[in-house]
């Protein structure tokens, strides 16, 4: 099934549709020391997000996990490494020239989004300063987005919290290079 789901992905975005990513179809299980919402990498819709390196003051293997925010339902993924904040990287199964991603995250905490070519190089970066929090207890999760655009976008990158505070992807859109 989840091939025939990254063909359909694919054949979108060779009609010059944009491609959808957004782990809904998720399931996060929060019970403790369930590694289940933990990986090395995640693969879908012919994209691949793992972490942009290993971490360095532990032994631990890096992992990307899945959050799910209690009161919204908004699902996510992000690093699971809270005492050495790394970025996490998304690789594209072709170059494409936009992307956009909807992020979530620690009220306050800074959040980047970097793309690269396939020689590793920055090509467009975007940033806020301090993802917005809810201004009372029963108001939504704020969602934001971040765009970046460039001729042959291999990866990007999404980065910025400090230790202790993370930042979650709830969806990310692209579009195929030449499209």
């Amino acid at each position: 099934m989840r091939s025939v789901i990254g063909f359909l992905a694919v054949a979108m975005v060779m009609a010059g549709a944009d491609a959808v990513v957004d782990f809904e179809g998720v399931t996060v299980l929060l019970a403790p020391n369930d590694k289940a919402n933990r990986a090395e990498k995640w693969e879908e819709k012919g994209l691949v997000f793992k972490l942009a390196r290993e971490p360095k003051s532990t032994k631990a293997k890096g992992l990307v996990m899945f959050f799910e925010h209690l009161t919204s339902g908004h699902k996510g993924i992000g690093s699971a490494m809270a005492l050495e904040p790394i970025p996490v990287q998304v690789n594209f199964h072709k170059a494409v020239s936009e992307v956009t991603m909807a992020f979530w995250g620690s009220a306050g905490a800074p959040a980047v989004l970097e793309a690269f070519d396939e020689a590793g190089k920055l090509v467009d970066r975007a940033e806020v300063a301090a993802v917005p929090g809810r201004k009372g207890p029963g108001d939504a999760v704020p969602v934001f987005e971040l765009t970046v655009k460039g001729p042959r976008i291999a990866y990007v990158q999404f980065s910025g919290p400090r230790a202790g505070e993370y930042l979650a992807a709830d969806e990310v859109r692209f579009r195929l290079a030449g499209e």
